[in-house]
């Protein structure tokens, strides 16, 4: 799989980690992890596979898959150096999701998405740098995006949450759902942190779930 080395070093060192579980507390800048549509129990996605309208850029889709590699993404902040290795992220905050296996940022811009006409959500850029329209609020309640809480992430250039809405895609993505972006908060944009390498402010790396 192209770009599978990216998460050796990380599979690596987990396994330094003796297997230890870090009780649930907040997601920090620099981990990676799996983020699930809590209304539709799918798993955010991407891969090598282009939109055949619209932008033409690297698709977005969620998968029901709980083991799929091509659902990891990095949490990083805005612009280099705004969000510190280990930082616990505040509700509020703004980042950028980057998917590990492609290194594109998680986009979205003016363009229809091609089953439900929302907003379309795309990967876009190369080793991590598009964009200003790759960077997300990460809404919450609290003080702190929590591990168990579900949350929105709304676009701030464009003011859309990142959605789902439960359209299927068929060949060559067959039964993936569509991602886009929509316009008002809702049941359809909650998402929750699930499988992932959580990095701690003490510059570890702790296993959870999978990893």
């Amino acid at each position: 799989m192209r770009g599978g080395c990216r998460l050796l070093p990380l599979l690596l060192l987990c396994g330094l980690c003796g297997g230890r579980e870090l009780a649930p507390g907040a997601v920090t800048c620099g981990s990676v992890l799996k983020l699930l549509n809590t209304r539709h129990s799918v798993r955010l996605h991407s891969h090598e596979v282009k939109y055949g309208s619209g932008s033409g850029q690297q698709s977005v889709t969620g998968v029901e898959a709980s083991d799929d590699a091509n659902s990891y993404w990095r949490v990083r902040g805005k612009a280099d150096g705004s969000c510190q290795r280990g930082t616990p992220v505040k509700c509020g905050q703004a980042i950028r999701l980057t998917h590990v296996n492609t290194g594109k940022n998680l986009h979205t811009h003016h363009f229809p998405s091609p089953l439900s006409n929302n907003q379309e959500v795309s990967a876009f850029g190369d080793d991590g740098e598009g964009d200003d329209l790759d960077i997300w609020i990460v809404q919450c309640s609290g003080t702190h995006w929590e591990r168990e809480d579900a949350v929105r992430f709304k676009h701030v250039g464009t003011e859309v949450f990142l959605s789902i809405t439960g359209e299927q895609y068929g060949h060559p993505i067959r039964g993936q759902r569509e991602v886009h972006g929509m316009p008002t908060a809702n049941h359809h944009n909650y998402w929750k942190a699930m499988e992932g390498v959580f990095i701690k402010p003490s510059m570890d790396l702790a296993k959870h779930d999978e990893l």
